[in-house]
Parts: structure tokens; C-alpha cells; sequence
């Protein structure tokens, strides 16, 4: 039969059961405010029961287990939330602190700067021998250049600066999924048994899968979900393997982590490149497969996947640098297409990267098939010489038939007077040397006031002095380089606004002023430059605004989430009172059952006396 002292222990265990009570629900208010806590709860059973006659007698409770209130589903749509906000708030940043570079309003702005630029080129127009305008010409032309390298280092710079911050993060992202690997394998060991939860453990873990998931877009794996239903509807655990993946590679394999590899060796601007070492040691390009997180926005801002030049071949901020260099290049290479056919007295050329037997049209360079004439004029301003220079799918520059050189230097009848002294090869001399095209007048020509220029067809326009920079009034070939031409910017007085060096002619100047309203040839499109630099601060300002837009979204949904997540795991300061006040009359209970059994062996060694 059972004996007094099993009604004691009964007293003792039901003690025992409200102190552990009471301890859980302190350390659950303890750690209300602790980020990542998730709430306990103490799971209590009847005691196996004594089996006599005339039936089952019970033998007290017993600890079952304390468990997190935690539901994996919720968590990882809490997970997915915080990550695509993560995501969205990089973006959102950047792109503002982007789209304020081109405050494109009222007397702000490169737009601004290029409207004053060709208002500049009408009053000179008006006044071409005006000194003091020329001057005024170049001052805007530097004002014009010197915003648009400005705003182009913003760009890179911003670009810069994801790309330092990028090896910030991966190395902290290396750092958590090694705090994540070890762990795992202490939680393996409270866990040996199958008796423990090991759940402070797990909670520490859980709040660096999501660190890690606002950072890289990581996805967890496990071998299984199991519901407690019985306890309580809303735990679901996971259980089994364990696997942390990023891009589809592994970076934590149970207690295994394997770190994002950093390099910006080999790279001359810098640039960090990542990398996924195998166990073979092979090093696998690993950039691309970053779409989530803050890293994942800041890559496609910056870019990841690095050319051969050391420039990105993708990232919005590089399609940016690109669009600004290909608008700065249109300036550069329409207004020194158009200044070359102010007469002057020498050309060079800007140093080539083709070679002399290399096909114009196969080079990245801006050429195009057509014709342009070599003018020469006396004295007076009056042509004395004209003669059309053509390029075509094999037009080289020298060496071959039909090269640019040959059709200078051919003895044609350019004037049809049959005089084989006063034509274009009589009074010019062109070379290319050491990738430098140059022309310059003959022996005694300059002396009596000859003049030349480059003047490209109507029709069928080459752009070859354009791309050359011949007699240009522009230097560089994007936005970093733009600027006045060094020559002008040390003697803005010598700014040509005539065609011929007639008196009064302003011709040139008068065509720079159309310029702004012509359509030219960029590098991949052909437009206007007002509409070429609207597209771009329009391409800018919708990218800004569509991140604004979603950012407000997602952080809608991100609260509804959470909202759920913490009606789910987080602790109710309410409840936590509740159930300590439950817990304390269990445990006064427990204690009237001990000093009852007290009284009843006080009673029964009293028989004996």
C-alpha cells in the first residue's frame, strides 16, 4: 500500500513544479525587453501512478519539459519580412542620397549650367571680336565641365562607399555564421538525449538567422517541423538537419560554416569582388547570387559582376556613371565636331586608342560612315580649296587605299583648273603618328595667312573630327575628363566664333547655339542633349521614387508581420503577472499539502507515546 511518505512526495512534487513555475515566468519577465527572447513555458504531467487494490493511486506531477511558444512558419514570414525591408531601406537611402545630385529645378543643376552655356555662345554670336564675351564663354564652358566631373565623382564615390561597406558586412556576415556553428553544435549537446531544450540557445541562434537574413537574404533548411499542438497551437520547432544557404551555396552545414570570400586584388580600382571557395579549393564567383538583404541592394546598386577594364558591367550606379559619360562624351565630341570648322592654322588630335591599319567602324569609337571636307581659306577669309574626305566600313587612317592620309595627300584636282599647285595635297601635309592625327599648312602658307578647317557633311556627317579632337574646343572623352581645352582655358581670347576668318563671320557660333536644339549621335542613341540629360535624371528620379514607393509597402507589411510574430513568441508582461500569481497559490497549495502530511506524522508518532 502506498505510506505517508508518498503523499509527501506528492506535497513535495506539486513544490517543486510551482518553484520551477515561478522561476520560468522571472525569467520570462526578465527578458521581456531582451531582442530575439522568445517566451517559456513550463509543461507539466501526472507522475506514473501507484498501481494497488482496490486502483491506481496518483503520485504527484512531474516536469515534462520547458518550451519556447515558437511557430517556425511565423518566424520565417517575420524572417522574410525583415529581409525584404532590409533590402528596401538600402535602396531607399541610396537612391535619395543619389537623386540629390541632379536637383534639376529653377537656376540649379548641370541643365542649368548647359541652358547658360549656349545663352553664352548667342551673346557671342551677336558679338564675336567682343573679348570680354569670349572670356565670359570660357568661364561658362568650366562652370558647365567643372558640375558635371563633380557630379560624376558623387556617383563613384557613393559607389565607393557601398563597395567599402560591402566588406564590412561580409565579414560580419562570416562572423555570425560562425557564432551560428558553434551553436549548433552546444545546442547538440544540451539536446544529447533527447531530455533538454536547449532554449535560450535556440533563441540566440534564431535572432542571428535573422540578422543574417536582413544582411545576406540567407534561407535556413531543416530536416523537419514538428507541431506541439497538444501544448499549444502555436509552436511549431524545427528539428533534424540544419543548413544556412545563400545564392544556392552552403554557409553554415550543421556545425560546419564555410566564409563568403573578399578579394579586390588584381582590380585597379579596388573594387571587392566575392568569391565561394569549395572544399577542391576552387575559388567560384559568387557576387550575382546575392539578391536579398542589404547586401543584395547594396550589389545592385554598386554592381557585381567585374569586367576586364575594372569597371562594373552591371549595378544602377554604374548604368549611372555610364549614361552621364555617354552624355558628357555627346557635349564633347558634337561641339569639337562643330569647332573643328573654325579655320585655324594646325590640328592635333586627342591620342588615339586604334592603330593606323585598324577598320574606323571597328573601333568603339564614334565614327561614322560619310563624308566630311578639308577647307582651306586665304587671307581674306575666302576658300581657296575644298575637298571631301570619305569614310567607309575600311576606311583606316594610313596604310591602305582609301586611307585617311591617302585621300589628304592624293593629287586630285581639287579647284578643276587643272593648276597641280593649289590644290588640298599642295597645301596641307596630314600624318598619323604614334596614334596623333595632325595637319598642318605647307612651308610659307601660314605666313601669308592661310587658314583651314574640318567641316562635316549635312547629310551624311562622320563625326570623325569630333571623335579626333581636332582644333577642339572641349578636352576628355566622359565626364571625369571634360573640360575646357587646356589651350582656351589659358587664353580664353583665342575662342573662335567664325567659319571663315572673315570679318564678322560667326557662323560657328552661331551653329554651336543650334546645337542644343540638333539631334546627335551619342554612343547608343541618337537624341537631343537637353532630352539625352532629362532621360537620365529621369531614369534617376523614377528609380528613387519607386524605391520610396515600395519602401512604404513593404514596412507595412514588415509591422503586420511582426505584429504577429510577437502576438506569437513575445512575452506579455500581463500574462507573465498572471501566471505569477497562479504559480504563487499553486505553490501555497503545495505547501498547506506538506504541513498537513506534517501534522498527520505528527499525529501518528503521537499514537506511540
Amino acid at each position: 500500500m502506498a505510506s505517508i511518505f508518498n503523499a509527501l512526495h506528492i506535497g513535495y512534487s506539486a513544490l517543486n513544479a510551482a518553484q520551477i513555475g515561478i522561476d520560468t515566468t522571472g525569467h520570462n519577465l526578465s527578458n521581456a525587453e531582451t531582442e530575439g527572447y522568445t517566451r517559456q513555458r513550463v509543461v507539466t504531467s501526472t507522475a506514473y501512478p501507484i498501481s494497488i487494490d482496490p486502483g491506481q493511486r496518483g503520485n504527484g506531477t512531474q516536469i515534462a519539459e520547458i518550451t519556447r511558444v515558437f511557430d517556425k512558419f511565423v518566424h520565417d514570414r517575420y524572417t522574410i519580412a525583415s529581409q525584404n525591408k532590409e533590402y528596401s531601406d538600402t535602396m531607399k537611402k541610396n537612391l535619395e542620397e543619389l537623386s540629390s545630385y541632379f536637383p534639376e529645378i529653377s537656376d540649379v543643376g548641370i541643365k542649368n549650367d548647359l541652358q547658360n552655356y549656349f545663352d553664352t555662345w548667342q551673346s557671342f554670336a551677336n558679338n564675336p571680336s567682343n573679348t570680354a564675351l569670349k572670356i565670359a564663354l570660357g568661364e561658362q564652358a568650366q562652370v558647365l565641365s567643372q558640375h558635371i566631373n563633380e557630379t560624376r565623382a558623387q556617383i563613384v564615390n557613393l559607389q565607393s562607399s557601398l563597395n567599402d561597406q560591402l566588406k564590412v558586412n561580409i565579414d560580419e556576415v562570416n562572423r555570425i555564421a560562425g557564432q551560428i556553428a558553434g551553436l549548433n553544435k552546444s545546442i547538440n549537446e544540451a539536446e544529447a538525449g533527447g531530455v533538454n531544450n536547449a532554449n535560450d540557445l535556440r533563441d540566440q541562434r534564431n535572432s542571428l538567422e535573422m540578422t543574417l537574413a536582413k544582411m545576406i537574404g540567407s534561407k535556413v533548411l531543416v530536416g523537419q517541423v514538428e507541431s506541439r499542438n497538444v501544448i499549444d497551437s502555436n509552436i511549431a520547432i524545427e528539428d533534424g538537419s540544419y543548413t544556412i544557404q545563400v545564392g544556392g551555396f552552403n554557409l553554415v552545414d550543421g556545425i560546419n560554416f564555410h566564409p563568403i570570400g573578399v578579394d579586390a586584388t588584381g582590380n585597379q580600382n579596388g573594387y571587392n569582388d566575392l568569391y565561394y571557395e569549395r572544399q577542391d579549393g576552387v575559388k567560384i564567383p559568387f557576387a550575382s547570387n546575392i539578391t536579398g538583404g542589404k547586401v543584395g541592394a547594396m550589389l545592385e546598386l554598386r554592381g557585381s559582376i567585374i569586367g576586364d577594364n575594372g569597371e562594373f558591367q552591371d549595378g544602377f550606379l554604374q548604368e549611372t556613371v555610364n549614361n552621364i559619360d555617354t552624355f558628357a562624351l555627346g557635349l564633347i565630341e558634337s561641339t569639337n565636331n562643330l569647332y573643328a570648322q573654325s579655320a585655324t592654322s594646325q590640328m592635333i588630335s586627342n591620342s588615339t586608342s586604334f592603330s593606323a591599319d585598324q577598320s574606323l567602324m571597328n573601333t568603339d569609337n564614334n565614327f561614322q560612315t560619310g563624308t566630311f571636307d578639308i577647307v582651306v581659306y586665304d587671307i581674306d577669309g575666302q576658300e581657296v580649296g575644298r575637298r571631301s574626305i570619305t569614310i567607309d566600313e575600311t576606311t583606316v587612317m594610313s596604310g591602305a587605299t582609301g586611307g585617311i592620309i591617302e585621300q589628304f595627300s592624293a593629287s586630285v584636282d581639287d579647284n578643276s583648273d587643272n593648276n597641280a599647285l593649289n590644290d588640298i595635297d599642295d597645301m596641307l601635309n596630314a600624318t598619323f603618328l604614334s596614334n596623333i592625327f595632325q595637319v598642318t599648312l605647307n612651308s610659307g602658307l601660314e605666313s601669308q595667312g592661310y587658314t583651314f578647317a574640318l567641316e562635316d557633311s549635312a547629310t551624311s556627317p562622320t563625326n570623325f573630327a569630333g571623335v579626333m579632337g581636332a582644333n577642339r574646343f572641349f578636352d576628355g572623352n566622359n565626364a571625369k575628363t571634360i573640360a575646357l581645352s587646356s589651350n582656351l582655358k589659358t587664353d580664353p581670347s583665342q575662342i573662335s566664333g567664325f567659319k571663315s576668318p572673315a570679318e564678322g563671320d560667326n557662323q560657328t557660333a552661331l551653329d554651336m547655339v543650334e546645337l542644343q536644339f540638333s539631334s546627335i549621335l551619342f554612343s547608343n542613341s541618337t537624341d537631343t542633349l537637353y532630352g539625352h540629360f532629362d532621360a537620365l535624371v529621369t531614369t534617376v528620379g523614377t528609380k528613387a521614387n519607386s524605391a520610396i514607393i515600395s519602401s512604404e509597402s513593404i514596412t507595412a507589411q514588415y509591422n503586420a508581420v511582426k505584429q504577429e510574430y510577437d502576438s506569437v513568441s513575445k512575452v506579455s508582461i500581463d500574462e507573465e503577472l498572471a501566471n505569477l500569481i497562479r504559480y504563487q497559490t499553486s505553490y501555497g497549495a503545495a505547501a498547506k499539502i506538506i504541513t498537513t502530511i506534517d501534522q498527520m506524522m505528527t499525529t501518528l508518532l503521537g499514537i506511540k507515546q
